[in-house]
């Protein structure tokens, strides 16, 4: 073996010690906080590793602890991809006297903000839309279908992605998202899927947000609905305008609660005087 091994049996893990790093990623935001994000998370989830890896040396455990206690923030669908590899990398730094410990969390830092960014574009804000879009409207009438179909385009894929990503970044180690991130190809990837979600996420809106006027003008002898007025200048101006104002207001740091109480007083007003 090329590295020198510091114990004479060579540590390593088990698939047990694997099994229960994927299990407890799912507690990523179990105690997230503001100044180091989901660190807790992430060295739970590394405690079986570390214990497994370093149990007999009270320092070396300290400091595995200290290393993933460090400032960590990532979607917790692609986490389990840099799980996979910090635990090929703490199995490597355990068994050699020469690896830089240090490179677990430089590995960590370079990651996680590609990786964020692919997981929220594509689950966030691709596929949860789409699941959303085509699942509720069933859900709304009353059909099993929506829950499952939601299911099926969202939660799915988003636990294939979890399991078989940490599997390929554990036995590949670090080399192919390292790669990948120094060729650029994450960086494609999380463009191409911000873009389809805010294609997705417009085409959405005049169908998921409905507002209809009944107010019934008169001109001379003539009654004129505002609604077909307003339609036959722009079909779906209404939704178009109140979708603009609230981004807007999202633009202007205003809160997201605030706007979603603010909307539905203006709903209630609005039936009230006959306005909707």
């Amino acid at each position: 073996m090329a590295d020198s091994v510091v114990n004479n049996k060579r540590k390593q893990l088990t698939k047990k010690d694997l099994r229960s790093v994927m299990w407890r990623h799912y507690q990523l935001l179990g105690a997230f906080n503001y100044e180091r994000q989901m660190s807790l998370g992430y060295a739970w989830a590394m405690t079986p590793v570390l214990k497994r890896l370093y149990g007999d040396n009270d320092e070396e455990l300290q400091k595995g602890f200290k290393r993933h206690l460090e400032f960590f923030n990532c979607a917790t669908s692609t986490s389990p991809m840099i799980l996979g590899i910090s635990c090929a990398m703490e199995e490597q730094n355990a068994n050699s006297e020469d690896f830089d410990a240090s490179s677990i969390n430089s590995v960590k830092t370079a990651l996680m903000g590609p990786l964020a960014g692919i997981g929220d574009s594509m689950f966030w804000g691709t596929l949860r839309v789409i699941g959303v879009g085509v699942g509720a409207p069933l859900a709304v009438k009353g059909s099993i279908l929506g829950p499952i179909l939601y299911f099926l385009i969202n939660v799915i894929p988003s636990e294939l992605l979890r399991w078989f990503g940490f599997k390929l970044a554990y036995e590949g180690g670090n080399k192919f998202l390292a790669e990948a991130s120094e060729s650029g190809t994450l960086q494609k990837l999380t463009e191409a899927a911000k873009i389809l979600g805010l294609v997705v996420v417009g085409a959405m809106i005049a169908s998921m947000v409905i507002i209809k006027v009944p107010l019934i003008m008169k001109f001379g002898g003539t009654k004129v609905s505002l609604q077909k007025t307003l339609d036959s200048l722009m079909p779906n101006l209404l939704p178009l305008l109140l979708t603009f104002g609230c981004y807007g207001l999202l633009q202007k740091k205003v809160n997201g609660t605030v706007i979603l109480i603010g909307l539905i007083i203006l709903g209630i007003l609005a039936v009230a005087v006959g306005l909707l």
